[in-house]
Formats: structure tokens, sequence, C-alpha cells
């Protein structure tokens, strides 16, 4: 069979696995580094994909590439193809009141009806209404909005400014896909149509918008004729990769946490808690995202002066519930709940609880039931729960599976360690070659036994900020 390429475009940055079409196994991988920062030029997403493209041996024997990435960053264009300025991503907090703003005028239950989603500081349309009221110079050069992968997309079919690109600045050609258009607030998961009211609004003009692909048909192709799948967004691209179906709920411990869960009907929350986003497949993608997620644990680790593995070292020498100490790890302020201003605090000190095994389990404590909060949020969406399937980083690390393990309810699944969001790109990509999607098999790593402590729940809700 040939082979595919599946790219992650993500914060922090560019990873390529090139697979097998048949089988999914990875023939080789690169990756390169994104700046870091919560507005970046989209040039360095740019640079990366091409020197990551080269750390894996290059794309000349690779029949198709799709591209997922960062959900909600606005790229902005003007008519000549060009970005106007740095995109802003979808950590970038400035945008809060502009949310506030867009939800005054038109009222949640509206949005929620219209889109399935709310506005939020992370999404785009909130983005756009900062840009119109901050730096409107700039929004009144706006020809375009495009998503980080939608533009990159775009570069890797041939287009861009004339002076870099060889088929020029044909916005009509930008093309996104269902599920990071419904991470918008301007395109519909429920009429999967665009609603240019709620874009006109938050932008105020018109613009060109991307197309939207469905599953699996082509962007265009690469000058060397490899097939472009239409690309997604980050979580629904895991949740391909992942192979995700009814009952699972994909939990993503990375820079951000996300929980999320495949099903047939769309979310409608009009609290904004949930967001009722499309998924990559032609199905819907409930999900929640909060912005303090492994970095929690960088933080505390440090503060103790310990590796990630110390870490977990100290949490398992505490009880459960670590003696009373509760961490609400709102670091960076949080999306869900969404305070977009808090900080994080401590509770429960007393001259016992505070140790340096009750922090280190405080610390993970309180990244797990930041998530589980936001599970609780998705099964009230009439999702069922059969399983959990935990990735990132730190679900590799023992005790974060443990603890996992007495957090949540129902059984904690930890696939192997993958690149999953490419992966899911790379089903994309086979997807959009043989017009058939394929179903490659899930290695699993762990499977913890479900030892489940009402405890820690409860001391985590009685601290808990609303």
């Amino acid at each position: 069979m040939p082979l595919v390429a599946g790219v992650d475009s993500s914060t922090q940055s560019c990873k390529i696995v090139i697979t097998d079409a048949a089988t999914g196994r990875i023939v080789r991988q690169g990756r390169a580094s994104h700046p870091a920062g919560t507005e970046v030029a989209p040039s360095a997403w740019w640079e990366a994909l091409t020197s990551a493209i080269a750390d894996a041996g290059g794309l000349d024997d690779v029949a198709a590439i799709s591209i997922a990435g960062q959900q909600h960053g606005m790229v902005v264009l003007d008519g000549e193809g060009r970005v106007i300025r740095d995109a802003l991503l979808w950590n970038d907090t400035r945008s809060a009141q502009a949310a506030r703003d867009l939800i005054a005028e038109v009222g949640a239950g509206q949005y929620a009806e219209r889109l399935g989603v709310v506005p939020v500081a992370s999404f785009t349309a909130s983005k756009l209404r900062w840009l119109r009221d901050a730096e409107p110079e700039n929004a009144a050069r706006v020809a375009a909005v495009a998503l980080p992968h939608d533009w990159l997309t775009w570069r890797l079919c041939g287009f861009g400014p004339a002076d870099e690109s060889p088929l020029g600045p044909v916005l009509e050609n930008l093309t996104t896909d269902r599920s990071d258009a419904s991470g918008t607030a301007y395109w519909s998961g429920i009429t999967g149509e665009y609603d240019l009211e709620l874009f006109e609004r938050a932008l105020g003009h018109s613009a060109v918008l991307p197309r939207v692909l469905g599953p699996g048909e082509q962007a265009g192709t690469t000058s060397a004729g490899a097939i472009v799948g239409p690309g997604a967004g980050d979580n629904a691209g895991a949740a391909l990769g992942l192979g995700a179906s009814a009952g699972d709920v994909v939990v993503s411990i990375g820079t951000s946490g996300t929980v999320f869960a495949v099903t047939e009907n769309p979310a409608s929350d009009a609290t904004g808690t949930v967001a009722g986003f499309a998924d990559a497949s032609g199905l819907f993608l409930p999900l929640i995202a909060t912005l303090n997620a492994a970095r929690i644990l960088d933080s505390i680790a440090a503060l103790l002066g310990v590796t990630h593995d110390e870490l977990g070292t100290l949490a398992l020498a505490a009880e459960p519930g670590a003696g009373g100490l509760v961490l609400q790890p709102y670091f960076e302020g949080e999306r869900t709940p969404n305070l977009p201003d808090s900080t994080a605090s401590l509770f429960g000190m007393t001259l016992t609880s505070t140790t340096r095994e009750n922090l280190a389990r405080a610390a993970i404590e309180g990244l797990l039931c930041g998530l589980a909060d936001g599970f609780e949020a998705v099964r009230a969406q009439g999702v069922e729960a059969r399983r959990i399937l935990i990735v990132g980083g730190a679900a590799q690390n023992p005790a974060v599976q443990r603890i996992a393990a007495q957090v949540f309810d129902v059984p904690v699944v930890i696939p192997t360690p993958g690149e999953y969001v490419a992966a899911g790109a790379a089903v994309q990509a086979a997807w959009a070659l043989t017009d058939e999607r394929p179903n490659w098999a899930l290695s699993i790593a762990a499977e913890p036994e479900v030892d489940f402590r009402p405890i820690i729940r409860e001391q985590y809700r009685a601290r808990r900020a609303t």
C-alpha cells in the first residue's frame, strides 16, 4: 500500500508521521519547534512544517497528506493573501471581554441554538471582535479569515502571496473542515453552514471564509502531486487517531486539557460549558477544554525541585485526598469554568497537611478533578461513558494513572504513547486517497484497576470556584 502523512501543527511544535495507508504503521516521522507565546507569526508554522517534513525524510514517496492543527487561532489575510498581523492563539485571553460583549448582544441561548457553542475568549469570533475594537485599521484590511490548519493547507496546496507561492493569492481556495469550523463561533455544527450575521457582528464586515470540506474530501494537491486532505482541529484529529467510538470519552492532558466524546447528536449547552463541536468523521464532538493541564505538574515539580517521576513517587506516598490539601489549579486563568482572570489557590493548609507528599498529590488530584468536572459536564449532555481513554505525556506517569482510577468512576485506559493528532490526520490522508476510512488498531499501554475514591472529588467541589 502507498504511504500517507499526517501533521499535527500544535501550540508548541509541528509533528509529522508518515504511515502505511493499510495498517497505520509509522514508517518515519519528524518534528520542529514553534515559538513560545500566545501571539505567533503564521510564517513560523510554515517554516516548522517544512523543517518537520525534511526531518521525516521528505514527501517524495507520499501519496497523500493532511494537516490537523490547534483550534480557534485567528489568521487574518488581506486581499493579496498576506497575513495582516500575528495570529492570536486559542490561549490568548485578551479577547475575554469581546466574548462577553458578543454574548450580551446576541444571547448565550441564541448562540447555543444557532451554533451549538457560546463564545469564550478562545474562539475565533471573540478574537475578531477584539481586533475590530482594539485594532480597527487592521480589521478594516481583512479580506479573509482562516484558522491555523486552513492557512497551512492553503499554503501546502501552492497558494499564498504572489511573490511566495506558485498559484498566487486565490482566497476562494481556502478550505477548512467541519471540526475546526465548529470552533469559530460563526459556523454551525447543527446546520452545517456559516452564520454570516454572527461573523459580521464579530469582525464588522464581510470577508472570505474557507470552504468547509466533508470527511475524506480533497483540499487540493501539493506541487509534487500528493493529495491534500481536509485537515482537522487537534481534538477531532486525536479522536480519529484513537479510533474513538460511541462509549469512549477521551481525556487529553497536554498544554491544555480536553474532555470529548464522539456522538451521533449535536450538543447545545447554553451555559457554554460544553462546546457542541462537530467531529472529523461526520458526527459530533461535545467537548470541554481547560487552559491548565500538564503545566500544573511542571509548576509543582519545579517548586518541589523534583522530576515528574519523583513528583509521582511523592504523590503515591500520600493518601487519597492529600490530607485535605486541595489545589485549584487555575494558573493561567481558566476556560472551564470560564474564569479568564482567575489564579491558582491552595486550600486546606495546616501544619499536618502541608507536606511535600500531599502537595504532590494535590497537584495531580487538582489536574484530574478539573478534567473530571468537564467529564461530568459532557456526560450531562447525554453522552454514554463506558471507558475513558487518557492521552498525553502526563498520562504515562504511573501516579497519574493510579490517581485517575480513583478520580473517575468508569474504567480508565491508557493508550500506548503516540502522536494521535498526527495519526488522525494520517487517517484523513488515507481516507482522501482511497475514499474509504481506514480502521487501524489501537495499542493499549495500561488499564489501571478501578479504585474510585469519592473523597477526592468531594473535597475539590467544596473549594471549587464558579
